[in-house]
């Protein structure tokens, strides 16, 4: 068993590494502050392929598999996360569904865009009334003619104020309930009745903007169906597994920079004469924070694997998922006590992480869902 990243995926890895610590973390204070990422970093991010990582190179991406895209995504885990967020919900939920189940004339239509960051995408499935319940969407969509009419709402939808395209869940068939639900490809400012709401306005993640998106009688031609029809929940369910994944390995370049700078702190602080790095309750957090690392970057590397592998993950990449934003939210704590006062000051980029990292819990599948979805796999 090989336990080390090629030389090409490591290559590409400390490379984003090196982007994200050279070029965002020092404009970090201005994304926090405006809100907004620059748009010379997206180019640059772009130059770099990161709009186009899971596109095959056919359509202008970098075409790479689950193992390649979480080497880069731990790469961007250890820079600004509302910078990661944007890439990876493109890259991730945003890109794969059209990746796996669009017509030719579909991907010949947008990846080369996506690819480039022209276009850049989302995945709307959560609704007022289904996040963890996603079998609870109410967003229909009824066939008239050649077209499919939306009517409903969408919300937290990552990437929406700058989206040139979504892949929406909405339901066909009410009386099938899961299975009666399909995917369509929505351009929400080509397409009429599709407006977006105000920026949320989150605790963390700052320039990775997400909205409500509405649907009122919104006209989506029947050529932008993707896939079967009644089949988007069962493939929405393998796209959010499969970007949790991606979750895990952003999750542990974060507690690897968190670990980085803790080390740093530890040995330049003083107190009582000495570097607190000599104090052993300052060590031992130190070692509970590689053991995080560590035990992180197995889990996403061996779930990537077997996505590449074409296994079925449904279980692990929840336990990887799971592990590694726990892990995460223990990291960045020990980092701000080892770090004292300094850690709870604005302008420590370990106040920011301390912050952002709260979401990975959350989205893609709450902790709580991972638990019931491990546990439902064990028990069939």
């Amino acid at each position: 068993m090989q336990f080390n990243l090629p030389d090409d995926l490591r290559v590409m890895q400390e490379t984003i590494r090196d982007f994200m610590l050279s070029r965002v973390e020092p404009r970090a204070h201005e994304i926090e502050a405006s809100n907004a990422i620059a748009p010379e970093l997206l180019r640059e991010a772009a130059d770099l392929g990161l709009f186009g990582l899971s596109i095959p190179e056919e359509y202008g991406g970098v075409g790479l598999g689950a193992l390649g895209r979480c080497a880069v995504y731990e790469g961007l885990g250890q820079g600004h996360m509302g910078f990661g967020g944007v890439i990876s919900a493109h890259a991730s939920i945003g890109t794969s569904g059209l990746v796996k189940l669009g017509s030719e004339e579909q991907k010949r239509r947008f990846l080369p865009r996506m690819a480039t960051g022209e276009c850049v995408a989302g995945f709307a499935i959560t609704e007022p009334s289904s996040g963890s319940d996603a079998a609870n969407i109410r967003t229909r969509a009824e066939k008239r003619g050649d077209v499919y009419v939306l009517n409903g709402t969408k919300h937290y939808i990552s990437n929406a104020p700058i989206a040139g395209l979504l892949t929406v869940i909405a339901v066909t068939d009410p009386a099938r309930g899961t299975k009666g639900m399909s995917a369509f490809l929505v351009e929400p400012g080509r397409t009429p009745g599709v407006s977006i709401g105000k920026v949320d306005e989150k605790m963390g993640q700052k320039g990775a903007l997400s909205a409500e998106v509405i649907f009122q009688d919104a006209e989506v031609p029947a050529a932008n169906l993707l896939g079967p029809e009644h089949l988007g929940y069962r493939e929405a369910l393998g796209i959010l597994t499969n970007g949790r994944v991606g979750i895990a390995a952003r999750s542990t370049g974060a507690m690897q920079r968190l670990l980085d700078l803790s080390v740093a702190h530890a040995k330049a602080r003083e107190q009582f004469g000495q570097p607190i790095a000599s104090f052993q309750a300052v060590q031992f957090m130190l070692a509970e924070m590689e053991i995080a690392v560590q035990t992180s970057r197995v889990l996403w590397q061996k779930v990537a694997w077997m996505v590449d592998e074409g296994q079925d993950v449904r279980r692990m990449a929840s336990v990887a998922k799971y592990h590694a934003t726990e892990m995460l939210s223990q990291v960045a704590d020990r980092a701000v006590q080892v770090a004292g006062g300094m850690g709870y000051m604005k302008d420590s980029p370990i106040e920011r992480f301390y912050r952002d990292q709260r979401l990975l819990r959350i989205y893609e599948g709450t902790s709580e869902i991972q638990k019931v979805i491990i546990a439902a796999d064990l028990l069939r």
